[in-house]
């Protein structure tokens, strides 16, 4: 006897009506804070040395440590603005719920900006001109956008695809901004994400201080 056919449906919780905006912008956040942390800090000790200020940091009692968070603080600022107005265009112009804390959704972005200025310094102490930064920053961009989760479904993708976007600090950040703006969680719920950004963020910073040097070769 043959089974009964029955109806499929797919009922989407937290976007009820697809509206593509609400899954784009909190990822539009993500995109924009690596694109812009990253490529700031890969030229700035670059910079330095192409424009010979190094000779002038080489002459001062400041340690690398102290340097190296005098070139974060002040682009962490700015990546903290971009958040803002990514933030107020989603809500004003496309809708964009906020249904959990706005605390975290800041808490989340702090996190994603640190790791983006960290893996930006480790770049910037490796490259040897501001091209050459600026060409690294994009074998991270890329794929950064391609396998993060936000053009493509991220359970679709073959699992080495998993398996390497896991290293990105974007994929982790979508997964918090994400949680915390359409389902309303709370960052204690998505400890994995932020924990894996938080040791992202102490290993790239103890490698780029630990690779720069104050001198001129």
């Amino acid at each position: 006897m043959p089974l009964p056919q029955l109806p499929i449906s797919v009922v989407a919780f937290y976007n009820p009506q697809r509206v593509s905006a609400i899954n784009i912008v909190p990822g539009l956040i993500g995109i924009i804070l690596t694109m812009t942390m990253v490529m700031f800090t890969a030229i700035s000790i670059v910079r330095e040395r192409e424009r010979g200020n190094m000779e002038l940091l080489i002459a001062t009692p400041v340690s690398s440590a102290e340097l190296m968070l005098g070139k974060v603080l002040p682009y962490g600022v700015i990546g903290l603005i971009q958040t803002s107005l990514v933030l107020l265009a989603g809500v004003l112009l496309f809708q964009v719920p906020i249904r959990g804390s706005l605390l975290d959704v800041y808490w989340s972005a702090i996190l994603l900006i640190l790791a983006n200025l960290s893996l930006g310094l480790l770049i910037s102490t490796r490259a040897q001109s501001q091209f050459q930064a600026m060409q690294m920053t994009f074998f991270v961009f890329v794929p950064s956008i391609l396998l993060s989760g936000f053009m493509f479904p991220f359970e679709g993708m073959p699992k080495p695809a998993q398996w390497i976007a896991e290293f990105l600090p974007l994929t982790h950040f979508l997964r918090l901004i994400r949680g915390v703006m359409l389902r309303g969680a709370d960052l204690s719920e998505l400890w994995p994400d932020w924990l894996a950004l938080v040791v992202f963020i102490v290993l790239m910073m103890t490698l780029a201080i630990a690779r720069f040097r104050k001198r001129l070769d």
